[in-house]
C-alpha cells in the first residue's frame, strides 16, 4: 500500500504523514483497475437497463441479478477462498462499493448482502458456521440481512427487548422479539439477530428465513431506495439451533459495533461512486440546456457548483482509499494464524474505528451536497421524477441515517479519541499541551515557506491540527469525564477532525501526483486542494472559537481567542479563478474531472 507505516487510528491528529505513506487511487494495481471495471460494467449492463423494474421491488430480478454479481466474484472480495470467496484486500473491496454506489436501490442490497449481512460470519463464526454459510452468500444463492434495530432500540442498541431463552431440551435458543426497518428482509435467507438471552446477554445468532416462528411483515413505503426490501423481522417463538449462535453469549456488542465500522466505511465508498456520477450529470445536462442562446455551463454560478461538487468529491475519494490502503497496511502485519483468525481482523477494524465515522460522515454528507445541486442545475426538469435526478435527491438521503446518525457517529469520534488518550493509546493531551508553549514564541509573520505548489496549504494544514488540538485539550481540561454531555462542543471537534482528515487526504494524495508525474498533470488537482483549504479555513476557525467561547471568560478567554486567531492567519486566494479552470475542465471533458 503506502510505505506500509502503520498509524494508530486517530494518529492522524497528532502525526505529520508523507505523501508516501498514504494509499491513493493513482496507486490501483491492475486488478484493482479490472476489478473496478468488472462492478462498473456490471453495474452499466446489468443495473440500468432494468432500474425501472427494480424500483418496483422486482424480486426474482434482485436475486437474479444478486446471482450474477456472485458469478462474477463482487460479492465475495471480504469472503476468504476457502468459502468460495476471493479474499482480496480492502482495496478491491472499496473499488467494489464505489462502483455499486451508482447502482440505485441495488447498491443497497449489495451493501448490506457483503456487509453487515456478511461480514459477521466472516469475522465471529465458528468454522461449521462459516464452511455453511459463507459459499451461498458469497455466490449469491443467498442473500444476507442484518437485524438490529427496534422501536425503542436505535442507536441505543443495547437497549434491544428480543429475547433468546433456552429450550427444555437445551436444542434451541427460543427468540421472540420484532426487528424494525431491516434492509434485505424480503428476500434475505438469512439473518445476523441480535437479543438477549434470559433478557440479559446480548448476543448474536444466525437466524434462517424458514426456522419455525421467523416471519416478515409488510414493505415500508419509503421516501427513497424504493427498490429496497425494508421490513420489519418478526420473531414468535422463533426456533434457532444452539449451534447457530454467533460468537460468544453475551458478546453481540463485539459484533454489532464492529460490523457497523465496516458498514460506515463501505457506505462512504459507496457515496463517493454517486457523487461522480452526479457531476457528470450534471455537466452533461448544463452543457446541452440553453439559456439566452449559451450553454447553462457558460454562466458562473453554475460552474460554481460543478466545480465544488467535484473538489469535495475528490476530498471524499482521497480519504476513501487513504483508510482503505491504512486497513490493509495493517492487516499485512498479522502473522499467518491471525490472518485467518477473524478475531484478530476486526481488531485492526476497530483501530480505525475514527476513521470509519469520519468517512460515513463526510461521504454520506458530501453525496448530499451534490445531488442537491444537481437538482438544481436541473431546475424543475430535476423535480420530476422523469429524471434521475429526482431519485437521487430521495435515495441520498437515508445514508445520513443508517449505519449510525451521523449525529452518533459524531459523539463517536471525538469521544473514541478522547478515551484512548486517557488510556495512553493516544498521545492527543501532551500533544495538546505542548501548543500553549509553541503559541509563546509562534509568529505567523515570521514563517517562511518554501517554493513548492503546495507550501501554503500544508502549512495550513499544521496550522489547523494545531487549533483542533488546542481546542480539544481545553475542552477535555475543562469538563473531564463529563465531556460526553456536551454534545454541542463535541460536535464542533467532530467536524474539526473530519475537515483536518478530508484537506489532509486531498493534500497528500495531490502532493504524490506531482512527485510522481510533475506540476503539469495535477494542474487541476492543485487547485482543487488550494480551493478547498481556502473555504475551509475560516470555517476551521469560527468552530473553534465558538468551543472557546462557552468554555472560557475572562482574560484567559481573550487570550485563547488570540492564539487561535494567531495560527489561523491566513492570507485568502482567488478561489474564483480556481473554480473556474475546474469546472472548465469538467465542462470540456463532460465528466467528473479527476
Amino acid at each position: 500500500m503506502g510505505d506500509n507505516r502503520i498509524f494508530a487510528g486517530g494518529e492522524f491528529l497528532i502525526t505529520d504523514v508523507a505523501p508516501e505513506e498514504v494509499f491513493t487511487p493513482e496507486d490501483f494495481t491492475d486488478e484493482h483497475r479490472m476489478i473496478l471495471e468488472t462492478a462498473n460494467d456490471f453495474v452499466e449492463k446489468e443495473i440500468y437497463p432494468n432500474i425501472d423494474n427494480l424500483e418496483k421491488k422486482d424480486h426474482e430480478l434482485v436475486l437474479s441479478l444478486l446471482g450474477k454479481a456472485g458469478e462474477l466474484g463482487l460479492l465475495g472480495t471480504d469472503v476468504p477462498e476457502e468459502y468460495g470467496g476471493l479474499g482480496l484486500d480492502k482495496v478491491s473491496t472499496t473499488v467494489v462499493a464505489e462502483a455499486m454506489g451508482t447502482a440505485a436501490a441495488f447498491g443497497v442490497v449489495y451493501g448490506a448482502h457483503t456487509g453487515i449481512g456478511t461480514l459477521p460470519i466472516v469475522y465471529f463464526g465458528n468454522e461449521e458456521q462459516k464452511q455453511k454459510y459463507l459459499p451461498k452468500l458469497a455466490s449469491g444463492e443467498w442473500c444476507g440481512a442484518y437485524c438490529l434495530t427496534e422501536s425503542g432500540a436505535g442507536t441505543d442498541a443495547l437497549n434491544a427487548k428480543t429475547k433468546a431463552v433456552l429450550s427444555e431440551d437445551g436444542k434451541y435458543y427460543i427468540l421472540n422479539g420484532e426487528k424494525l426497518f431491516i434492509t434485505n428482509a424480503g428476500w434475505a435467507s438469512s439473518f445476523i439477530v441480535y437479543a438477549k438471552v434470559d433478557g440479559e446477554q446480548f448476543t448474536g445468532f444466525i437466524v434462517e428465513k424458514d426456522f419455525p416462528g421467523v416471519s416478515t411483515g409488510k414493505e415500508e413505503e419509503k421516501m427513497g431506495m424504493h427498490g429496497s426490501s425494508t421490513r420489519p423481522v418478526i420473531l414468535e417463538d422463533a426456533q434457532v439451533p444452539v449451534e447457530n449462535v454467533l460468537f460468544e453469549i453475551g458478546k453481540g456488542h463485539k459484533i454489532a459495533f464492529n460490523s457497523l465500522n465496516i458498514g460506515r466505511w463501505k457506505l462512504g465508498a459507496s457515496a463517493v461512486g454517486g457523487c461522480k456520477r452526479c457531476v457528470t450529470a450534471a455537466v452533461k445536462y448544463a452543457n446541452g440546456r440553453i439559456q439566452f442562446k449559451v450553454p447553462i455551463s457558460s454562466f458562473g454560478m453554475i460552474k460554481t457548483k460543478l466545480a465544488n461538487m467535484a473538489i469535495r468529491t475528490y476530498m471524499s475519494d482521497s480519504m476513501m482509499y487513504r483508510l482503505a490502503g491504512m486497513f490493509d497496511d495493517k492487516l499485512v502485519t498479522l502473522d499467518a494464524d491471525a490472518k485467518k483468525s477473524g478475531a484478530e481482523k476486526i481488531k485492526v477494524i476497530e483501530e480505525y474505528a475514527p476513521e470509519c465515522s469520519i468517512t460515513k460522515v463526510y461521504g454520506s454528507e458530501v453525496l448530499d451536497y451534490c445531488v442537491d445541486e444537481y437538482v438544481q442545475i436541473l431546475g424543475g426538469y430535476g423535480f420530476c421524477s422523469e429524471y434521475p435526478a429526482e431519485r437521487y435527491y430521495r435515495d441520498s438521503r437515508i445514508n445520513r441515517i443508517w449505519e449510525g446518525t451521523n449525529e452518533i457517529n459524531r459523539m463517536l469520534i471525538p469521544g473514541t479519541m478522547m478515551r484512548r488518550a486517557v488510556g495512553g493509546r493516544l498521545n492527543l493531551f501532551p500533544a495538546a499541551q505542548a501548543i500553549a508553549g509553541e503559541l509563546m514564541t509562534y509568529s505567523p509573520l515570521s514563517v517562511q515557506l518554501p517554493d513548492t505548489p503546495l507550501a501554503l496549504q500544508e502549512h495550513m494544514l499544521k496550522m489547523t491540527k494545531k487549533i483542533g488540538l488546542m481546542v480539544a485539550g481545553v475542552a477535555a481540561q475543562k469538563f473531564g469525564q463529563n465531556l460526553a454531555k456536551e454534545q454541542e462542543v463535541l460536535a464542533i471537534l467532530a467536524d474539526i477532525m473530519i475537515e483536518i482528515f478530508a484537506m489532509e487526504s486531498g493534500l497528500l494524495r495531490t502532493i504524490k501526483i506531482i512527485d510522481k508525474e510533475g506540476e503539469e498533470k495535477a494542474e487541476y488537482q492543485i487547485a482543487a486542494v488550494k480551493s478547498y483549504v481556502d473555504d475551509i479555513i475560516p470555517q476551521i476557525e469560527t468552530w473553534a472559537k465558538q468551543v472557546i467561547a462557552y468554555v472560557e471568560e475572562g482574560d484567559m478567554l481573550r487570550t485563547q481567542l488570540a492564539g487561535i486567531k494567531k495560527l489561523a492567519r491566513y492570507q485568502p486566494i482567488d478561489g474564483v479563478s480556481l473554480k473556474r479552470a475546474i469546472a472548465d475542465r469538467i465542462i470540456d471533458l463532460e465528466a467528473y474531472p479527476f
